[in-house]
Protein backbone atom coordinates (compact mmCIF):
# COMPACT_ATOMS: atom_id res chain seq x y z
CA UNK A 1 0.00 0.00 0.00
CA UNK A 2 2.85 2.39 0.80
CA UNK A 3 4.38 1.76 -2.63
CA UNK A 4 1.09 2.64 -4.35
CA UNK A 5 0.76 5.87 -2.38
CA UNK A 6 4.39 6.76 -3.14
CA UNK A 7 3.85 6.06 -6.85
CA UNK A 8 0.70 8.20 -6.95
CA UNK A 9 2.49 11.00 -5.14
CA UNK A 10 5.40 10.88 -7.59
CA UNK A 11 3.00 10.98 -10.54
CA UNK A 12 1.10 13.93 -9.04
CA UNK A 13 4.31 15.88 -8.42
CA UNK A 14 5.52 15.13 -11.96
CA UNK A 15 2.26 16.40 -13.45
CA UNK A 16 2.41 19.61 -11.39
CA UNK A 17 6.05 20.24 -12.33
CA UNK A 18 5.45 19.55 -16.03
CA UNK A 19 2.33 21.75 -16.13
CA UNK A 20 4.06 24.57 -14.25
CA UNK A 21 7.07 24.43 -16.55
CA UNK A 22 4.84 24.45 -19.65
CA UNK A 23 2.89 27.45 -18.32
CA UNK A 24 6.05 29.36 -17.42
CA UNK A 25 7.54 28.63 -20.84
CA UNK A 26 4.40 30.09 -22.45
CA UNK A 27 4.44 33.21 -20.26
CA UNK A 28 8.10 33.96 -20.97
CA UNK A 29 8.03 33.17 -24.71
CA UNK A 30 8.83 35.80 -27.32
CA UNK A 31 7.22 34.19 -30.37
CA UNK A 32 3.46 34.47 -30.00
CA UNK A 33 0.88 34.98 -27.24
CA UNK A 34 -1.59 32.70 -29.08
CA UNK A 35 -0.36 29.21 -28.13
CA UNK A 36 -3.53 27.21 -27.41
CA UNK A 37 -2.10 25.10 -24.61
CA UNK A 38 -0.47 28.11 -22.98
CA UNK A 39 -3.69 30.10 -23.13
CA UNK A 40 -5.59 27.23 -21.53
CA UNK A 41 -3.03 26.82 -18.77
CA UNK A 42 -2.88 30.56 -18.06
CA UNK A 43 -6.68 30.80 -17.95
CA UNK A 44 -6.79 27.93 -15.45
CA UNK A 45 -4.25 29.50 -13.09
CA UNK A 46 -5.43 31.13 -9.85
CA UNK A 47 -6.04 34.89 -9.95
CA UNK A 48 -2.61 36.19 -8.89
CA UNK A 49 -0.71 33.84 -11.22
CA UNK A 50 -3.06 34.63 -14.10
CA UNK A 51 -2.64 38.37 -13.50
CA UNK A 52 1.15 38.05 -13.36
CA UNK A 53 1.14 35.95 -16.53
CA UNK A 54 -1.06 38.45 -18.36
CA UNK A 55 1.15 41.34 -17.26
CA UNK A 56 4.24 39.49 -18.49
CA UNK A 57 2.57 38.73 -21.84
CA UNK A 58 1.39 42.33 -22.11
CA UNK A 59 4.92 43.66 -21.60
CA UNK A 60 6.20 41.36 -24.35
CA UNK A 61 3.30 41.67 -26.82
CA UNK A 62 1.83 45.12 -26.08
CA UNK A 63 0.99 45.76 -29.74
CA UNK A 64 -0.98 42.52 -30.17
CA UNK A 65 -4.53 41.62 -29.29
CA UNK A 66 -4.64 39.92 -25.88
CA UNK A 67 -5.21 36.15 -25.73
CA UNK A 68 -8.26 34.67 -24.03
CA UNK A 69 -7.99 35.11 -20.28
CA UNK A 70 -6.00 38.34 -20.57
CA UNK A 71 -8.56 40.42 -22.45
CA UNK A 72 -10.83 43.04 -20.93
CA UNK A 73 -14.59 42.89 -21.51
CA UNK A 74 -14.37 44.25 -25.07
CA UNK A 75 -11.79 41.62 -26.09
CA UNK A 76 -9.41 44.13 -27.65
CA UNK A 77 -7.77 45.64 -24.55
CA UNK A 78 -5.42 43.99 -22.08
CA UNK A 79 -6.75 43.78 -18.53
Amino acid sequence: MKKLIRLLLIIAVAVVVFTGFRWYRYITNTDSPYDEIGITLNSAMPGPLNSWGCAKLKSTFAGSLPPYGCAAADGTQWK
